[in-house]
C-alpha cells in the first residue's frame, strides 16, 4: 500500500501507483473517468490495464475468493469492461445534451477544445467504428462517444460499437499483461513488475504513434500536395 506522503507528480502516469493505492475499486473508476469525466488525456488508461493483467489475482481477490487465473481474468475482462462502456454512454449522453456548445467552450483542466476537433476528425474518416478504434488510441477516445452524441449518432448502433470496443479494448490489454508477464517469467526468469517503468514507456510510444503520424506527418503531407 502507497502512503500519501509518499505522493510525487509523476505518480499519476505511472500505473502501478493507482493499483496499489486503490486496488480494483480505483481502476475501475479511472477506466470509467477516462470517457465519461473526460480525463482520458493525461490517465494512463492503456498501460493501467497491462498492469492490472500482471496483477490480476491480486485484484480479483479483493472481490472474489481467488480459484485459479481464468476465473481471475474473466472476472476482471467483465466487471472493468462494464465501467468502460458505462463511461462512454455518459460522454455520449453528454455530447447529445451539449451539442455544439462544446465547440465553443474554452479550456479547462479536463476539457480541451482541439482534442474535441481531433476526435471530430477521426469520427467523420472511421464513422461507426471510430467508437471501436478510438478505445486504443489515447485522447481519441475520452472524446470519440462526446463526439458521437453531439452529430446525433443512433443509439442502438452507438451501443453496439461501445460494446465491442470496450471489450475488445480490455480484453486485449488485460490478457496480454497477464500473459506476456507469465511467459518472460517461465522463459527469461525475470519479474516484469521490477521493469514496469519501461513498459510503461513502450506502452505510451506505442499507443501515440497513431495520434502523431496523423497530426504531424499527415499534416504536412496534405500541405504538401495543396502546394503542387
Amino acid at each position: 500500500m502507497i502512503h500519501l506522503l509518499e505522493f510525487q507528480w509523476h505518480d499519476l502516469i505511472n500505473p502501478e501507483f493507482y493499483i496499489k493505492l486503490g486496488g480494483l475499486w480505483l481502476l475501475l473508476f479511472i477506466i470509467f473517468a477516462e470517457t465519461g469525466l473526460f480525463a482520458g488525456f493525461f490517465l494512463p488508461g492503456d498501460s493501467l490495464l497491462f498492469v492490472a493483467g500482471i496483477y490480476s489475482r491480486d485484484l480479483a481477490s479483493s472481490v472474489i475468493p481467488s480459484t485459479n487465473e481464468v476465473v481471475d481474468l474473466f472476472f476482471l475482462w467483465i466487471i472493468i469492461s462494464l465501467a468502460g462502456i458505462i463511461g462512454n454512454f455518459v460522454g455520449y449522453w453528454f455530447g447529445r445534451k451539449s451539442g455544439p456548445f462544446l465547440y465553443h467552450r474554452k479550456d479547462t483542466l479536463l476539457f480541451k477544445k482541439k482534442y474535441l476537433v481531433r476526435a471530430t476528425e477521426f469520427y467523420n474518416q472511421y464513422g461507426g467504428w471510430a467508437i471501436v478504434a478510438a478505445r486504443f488510441v489515447p485522447i481519441i477516445r475520452t472524446f470519440a462517444p462526446i463526439v458521437a452524441g453531439v452529430v446525433q449518432m443512433d443509439k442502438k448502433k452507438f451501443t453496439y460499437f461501445n460494446i465491442v470496443g470496450c471489450v475488445a479494448w480490455v480484453g486485449a490489454m488485460l490478457f496480454a499483461g497477464h500473459f506476456l508477464y507469465k511467459w518472460v517469467m517461465s522463459k527469461f526468469g525475470i519479474d516484469l513488475k521490477e521493469h514496469l517503468e519501461m513498459i510503461v514507456i513502450i506502452i505510451v510510444a506505442v499507443s501515440t504513434l497513431p495520434i502523431i503520424y496523423k497530426f504531424f506527418f499527415a499534416k504536412d503531407k496534405k500541405d504538401s500536395e495543396k502546394a503542387v
